[in-house]
């Protein structure tokens, strides 16, 4: 039931929010059964309802290739951990739920919108490959956008040639900006796709392969869905609720023991001293 619903409750909260917080109108649809997740989705969130197949189809798409990853990212662990101690359900949720929230996790997406932005903004010309380049290098060292060294939607600790999931989605996602008149922006998605790994490697000396990851395009096939930034996150959730409800269920039928993991202090062995002695 709770992966039925959770679509519902994500959409509603946010019209509530939207509605109580920010003095927007309220607009709340009823569901309707004949039609898939991500139809429903759509309508729900949309005043007059409307959407068009390619934008269902997409939406699809993303819900499926968020729907699982196996037990090692952080929340689906999470949720074979918590159900490991004996808790139930709700609280299970809940916890995988605090995982995704999390800008390294579930919250990624946003970073790289927000990234994006910053690029449009200050590289003057966006065409130009030289200065975009530059401007790329600028973020490693830690002078530009949020100072983070990163290169947001770029590298994953599993893949390194390639995320599968990135390629079925870019697509998609070209077909959607031509139908949004967002070519342009796509034509900057790709050449930073193409750039960050060569400054990545130049700049970092790393012996692995970095690629563009399924948070890369994920957000910018939500902003031309129309999708409000503050449901990124959830709509990852409602994807992936269906991966911690397998990883669940399968943690109830095949283990009865509490997860434990081990960690080893890597730090050299201190002689005591008493707080008045010590440095501040």
């Amino acid at each position: 039931m709770l992966i039925s619903v959770f679509p519902m409750l994500s959409v509603y909260g946010y019209q509530a929010y939207n509605h109580y917080e920010r003095d927007e109108s309220l607009y709340i649809h009823r569901p309707d059964a004949a039609l898939s997740t991500a139809e429903n989705i759509l309508r729900l969130l949309r005043p007059d309802m409307k959407y068009s197949e390619l934008e269902a189809r997409v939406l699809d798409i993303a819900l499926v290739l968020h729907m699982e990853h196996g037990g090692g990212n952080n929340s689906t662990f999470t949720t074979r951990v918590v159900t490991s101690s004996g808790s139930d359900t709700y609280s299970v949720i809940a916890a995988a739920l605090s995982s995704l929230k999390g800008p390294k996790h579930g919250g990624a997406n946003i970073k790289v919108v927000e990234m994006m932005a910053n690029i449009k903004k200050h590289v003057k010309d966006i065409n130009d490959e030289e200065k975009v380049k530059d401007y790329l290098a600028r973020m490693l060292n830690k002078e530009v956008f949020d100072k983070s060294g990163l290169i947001y939607g770029m590298g994953h600790a599993v893949y390194s040639i390639s995320d599968p999931r990135a390629v079925i989605f870019k697509s998609f996602v070209e077909r959607l900006a031509l139908e949004k008149g967002r070519k342009e922006d796509f034509r900057l998605y790709s050449m930073i796709e193409r750039l960050a790994p060569q400054v990545i490697a130049e700049r970092r000396n790393i012996y692995k392969g970095v690629s563009a990851n399924v948070d890369f395009y994920s957000g910018f096939v939500y902003s031309m869905l129309d999708i409000p930034l503050e449901l990124y996150t959830p709509i990852f959730a409602m994807a992936r609720i269906v991966g911690w409800s397998a990883h669940r269920l399968e943690e109830l039928i095949n283990a009865d023991k509490i997860i434990r993991p081990a960690y080893k202090s890597v730090m050299k062995e201190r002689t005591y001293k008493d707080l008045k002695e010590r440095e501040n």
